[in-house]
């Protein structure tokens, strides 16, 4: 809905007009009239102005079929013909939503060689696996690949698609879901289904301090991005379903780029594949104090990550940071040292398995989460862990 201004029924007297009818100074006047951003639809130059100058249309809203959209899909990313873990992580979720409308799972293969990697995904709950599978699509090229997701949607018709919230998903999907004229709702941290297959899509917004809850009821088919470690990853089973063999044609495989050559990076730090995590944060006063927190890590044999302002100290490198804007991370134990708990860093941990947190505020909503508690200084706290670790290592 909105103003629609017909310009051939203003003129400089009109215009003089609508402009002191304005009471928040939105129109303006230039040979074409304008209405700026200032407006607050009040509708006074509609009600007062000129005679059919301005009018106030409702928005047609489209109609969706949704009985044609059938199917909750993943894009399943590889790389080197392995399955990346967040594709796996989400056809366990896909299963889930699907349960509640008898919708099939579906995931979409896009890379050359992709037997083994198609198996791989039957095993891990796919119904039917639609590969595409080209020498040319051996390399990530958005174009193509965009090209070669459109056909699947187009073809198949799946009424939620999910993807993985990687470097390579962020780059896809909203380019798939704007060729479809779809929403896109990025960083979910839940996902719900309704029975009538309208995707509820969960994440933290305005700074962590809601969360919001996205429903796009009007088109199909609903898009949404989900960071690795998430959800969990089905148990791996008999390979069940089919894999659909799609045709590659030059059309699809036509862009703007060529791979000229591949320098592969050398291993990087990441803490989401960490099983036992110590985390730091303000509570820290000084740079040289992150070697107690190493010290803990290195008895243990874990990685040590922390909160924003520690990144943004120049304390740590960006790829340890835990939260909304750093890594998320499910590990089996994390052990958190003066950090206060905001929403933004227990988005990005809430999901670990077990969490002991050191805190001297004993009201620090990190305590909401946490399985295990201490109550005190970490500087306190801390090198008694340290002994009681080295007392029981000895034992």
């Amino acid at each position: 809905m909105g103003l629609v201004i017909h310009q051939e029924k203003i003129d400089a007297a009109a215009a003089a007009k609508l402009a002191a009818l304005c009471p928040f100074g939105a129109i303006s006047y230039d040979g074409t009239l304008q209405i700026g951003a200032a407006c607050k639809m009040c509708r006074l130059c509609v009600k007062k102005g000129p005679e059919g100058a301005v009018t106030f249309e409702e928005e047609t809203k489209p109609v969706c079929r949704k009985e044609e959209w059938n199917g909750v899909a993943v894009f399943a990313e590889q790389h080197g013909g392995s399955v990346h873990p967040v594709s796996l992580e989400l056809l366990g979720k896909a299963r889930e939503l699907a349960a509640v409308t008898g919708h099939p799972v579906l995931a979409v293969l896009i890379g050359h060689r992709m037997e083994k990697a198609a198996e791989e995904l039957l095993r891990y709950g796919a119904d039917r696996v639609y590969v595409y599978d080209d020498p040319a699509c051996a390399d990530f090229l958005i174009s193509p690949y965009a090209n070669l997701f459109e056909d699947f949607l187009k073809k198949a018709k799946p009424s939620s698609v999910l993807v993985g919230a990687t470097a390579l998903g962020r780059s896809l999907a909203p380019k798939a879901a704007a060729r479809m004229r779809a929403g896109l709702t990025a960083d979910c941290t839940r996902l719900e289904m309704k029975e009538n297959t309208d995707l509820v899509q969960i994440r933290p917004a305005f700074g962590g301090n809601i969360m919001a809850q996205i429903v796009t009821p009007n088109t199909r088919p609903q898009f949404c991005t989900v960071r690795y470690k998430i959800f969990s990853a089905p148990e791996r089973r008999e390979p069940r379903g089919e894999i659909v063999r799609m045709a590659v044609t030059e059309d699809l495989l036509r862009g703007g780029t060529e791979v000229l050559k591949v320098i592969r990076k050398p291993e990087e730090i990441d803490i989401s594949d960490a099983e036992v995590i110590v985390a730091v944060g303000r509570g820290l006063k000084t740079k040289e104090d992150v070697r107690l927190a190493a010290a803990l890590a290195e008895k243990l044999g874990a990685q040590i990550a922390c909160t924003r302002p520690l990144v943004e100290a120049g304390w740590f490198d960006p790829r340890r940071q835990i939260g909304l804007s750093g890594r998320t991370v499910k590990p089996k134990l994390i052990i958190t040292l003066g950090i206060s708990g905001s929403v933004q860093f227990a988005a990005g941990m809430r999901n670990s398995d077990r969490i002991i947190a050191v805190n001297r505020d004993p009201h620090a909503p990190i305590f909401d989460i946490a399985h295990e508690g201490f109550t005190g200084d970490l500087y306190e706290v801390l090198p008694l862990l340290i002994r009681r670790i080295e007392e029981t290592s000895h034992v």
